[in-house]
């Protein structure tokens, strides 16, 4: 592609409300233009990135037999009424009507349209298993869409569903794609961890995020030391702690402790360890169709972790709740604990379960007990693991290595879904001995258009985009330095032609303009080789500009083909 004719609208500016390097870059790079809040245009330069990413899916899937298909982006509503999910999915999921007012919706992903896909045209565990995927646009309403690529309303998703006779063959599957996903990312030269992570709205269980490790990650992930473990913060877990607090030396009993309402002024009272008190953090947690306060209940040196409490009470979502709230059902703020079951319901953090020697609210203005032993509830309180690990805990894999925090895009997620769409919406086969079964199903999702951000947010620097080999929308861009010199054209010209010839995807830079302005344009696209043919040519030499190293070396002339060739 000659860079006089190419589309590319390079800018010196930013969009205003850009502060991710991919969105800056993508955007000033003239990969992506921005039409709507969390809706952009793909220009040519990020189409041929796209391509790149879809064809190496392609080919991993391909590997392991899945079937590429296409689905209808527009849904009928009334599929996902049959799984039960139109009201879960929330106003993420865009509902509009036809002419006709029959409700449709905007697929954001499509478990219900394959399972329809596959009813009543698969009848036999004969004809499985099965996996079938698709590349496709998706739409999610979001509510506040930001940082460019990475958090937008429309994306580019492949989506594979697989269906299988039995658990057996789901999880064999399962870890098959799990590898092709280790695969793509490794030849995408992404730098990952596969870590356990919530099933969501999605449902099912045996989840995973693929978590390409960038600063600017939305999400913390727990990372062991010493193992493979890894897991987003909503799902991780520990193991024992390997080093327990000196216990207090108290017998069972109420103590008044005046204006002593936080965990630390209640620590520093009694000279203990946070360890050994309960905290208590109260929510309005919302059902489908009503709400309630819960009561949940986490060790002082812990905090609730909020996606754990919405699993444990089965609700759609928490919200914080007033002191006004806690008072009208009677309840004392500061100084609620677990002890008192009649006024809310408790959830208590499992590791809580039959601990002693700890210090709660008395549910009285300015008491507290001391020496309490939980294990009078342990038959009938609710506990749950709902407390967010720490730095330093004890990896629960390996039980030696400590867990420590770091950041991750998520660009793909598997879920072992089992039976949950399947038994909805009545998807069966019949099994060896005739009798009807539901499909036990699993669902592998990857964002193709985030990868894309994914790749910036982890290759770049202050000039811009550095595009990995595997990723980058040209491998070599020619610069001709003055395009006024007859020899120069002719050279550029010439390796121009040697490299289309090879198969080597090449911009040849033949624009009239300045060489700085010319070689930061190269530097904010991204190419990984940029050929600097200019004054040098004279004495028989060029220069190959390496983007990742900034490294300039010359070559001679005559060989600077080959050496391009060895490069790339």
């Amino acid at each position: 592609m000659r860079r006089s004719k190419a589309f590319i609208p390079t800018t010196k500016e930013a969009p205003s409300d850009a502060t991710l390097p991919s969105h800056i870059f993508l955007s000033r790079a003239g990969f992506i233009t921005q039409v709507a809040a969390g809706l952009y245009n793909y220009l040519p330069l990020a189409k041929r990135v796209i391509k790149k990413i879809e064809n190496i899916i392609n080919e991993e899937m391909t590997k392991i037999g899945a079937q590429e298909v296409e689905l209808s982006f527009v849904t009928p509503a009334e599929l996902w009424q049959e799984s039960g999910r139109i009201e879960k999915f929330g106003k993420e999921l865009l509902r509009f009507h036809d002419r006709k007012n029959n409700l449709f919706v905007l697929g954001p992903t499509h478990e219900e349209m394959m399972v329809d896909v596959v009813r009543n045209r698969v009848t036999s565990y004969k004809n499985l298993p099965l996996n079938l995927y698709q590349i496709k646009t998706k739409f999610r309403d979001e509510a506040r869409p930001r940082f460019g690529l990475m958090r937008g309303r429309e994306f580019i998703m492949k989506d594979g569903y697989s269906f299988h006779a039995t658990t057996e063959d789901l999880d064999r599957e399962f870890d098959t794609v799990e590898e092709a996903y280790k695969k793509i990312l490794t030849r995408l030269g992404l730098d990952f961890r596969i870590v356990e992570a919530d099933s969501g709205a999605i449902g099912g269980s045996g989840s995973k995020e693929l978590m390409v490790l960038a600063d600017s990650g939305e999400d913390t992930i727990a990372v062991c030391s010493k193992c493979e473990y890894g897991a987003n913060i909503e799902a991780a877990s520990r193991s024992k702690r390997s080093h327990i607090p000196e216990a207090p030396e108290v017998t069972f009993n109420k103590f008044k402790t005046p204006d002593v309402k936080t965990i630390d002024e209640l620590a520093e009272f009694f000279k203990i360890d946070p360890y050994y008190t309960i905290k208590c953090i109260a929510k309005r947690v919302i059902y489908e169709d009503e709400s309630e306060i819960v009561l949940f209940f986490v060790r002082g040196c812990d905090n609730l972790q909020e996606v754990k409490a919405v699993n444990a009470t089965e609700a759609l979502d928490i919200v914080d709740v007033t002191e006004e709230e806690l008072k009208e059902i009677g309840l004392v703020p500061g100084f609620i604990g677990p002890l008192d079951q009649d006024k809310a319901k408790h959830v208590i953090d499992s590791d809580l379960k039959d601990a002693k020697d700890m210090i709660c609210g008395a549910n009285e203005a300015g008491y507290h007990y001391i020496g309490v032993d939980l294990s009078v509830l342990s038959d009938v309180a609710y506990f749950e693991d709902i407390a967010e690990v720490n730095e330093g805990d004890i990896c629960p894999h390996c039980e030696e290595g400590t867990l420590s925090f770091t950041k991750g895009i998520e660009v793909g997620h598997i879920f072992k879904l089992g039976t949950t769409y399947s038994e909805a919406l009545k998807a069966e086969f019949l099994d060896e001995n005739g009798k009807a079964q539901p499909f036990i199903m699993g669902t592998y999702g990857m964002g193709v258009s985030r990868m894309v951000a994914a790749v910036i947010e982890q290759h770049h620097d202050d000039n811009g985009c550095i595009w990995t080999k595997a990723t980058a929308p040209y491998m070599v861009n020619i610069m001709i330095s003055n395009i006024k010199d007859e020899a120069q054209v002719q050279a550029g010209e010439k390796l121009y032609k040697q490299l289309q010839d090879a198969d080597v995807e090449v911009m040849l830079d033949d624009r009239k303009e300045r060489f700085g302005f010319k070689m930061k344009d190269a530097e904010l696209i991204g190419f990984p080789y940029t050929i600097v043919i200019g004054k040098e040519l004279v004495n028989g030499h060029m220069q190959i500009f390496e983007r990742v190293t900034k490294e300039k070396t010359d070559i001679k002339s005559e060989e600077i083909f080959n050496k391009i060739m060895e490069l790339v």
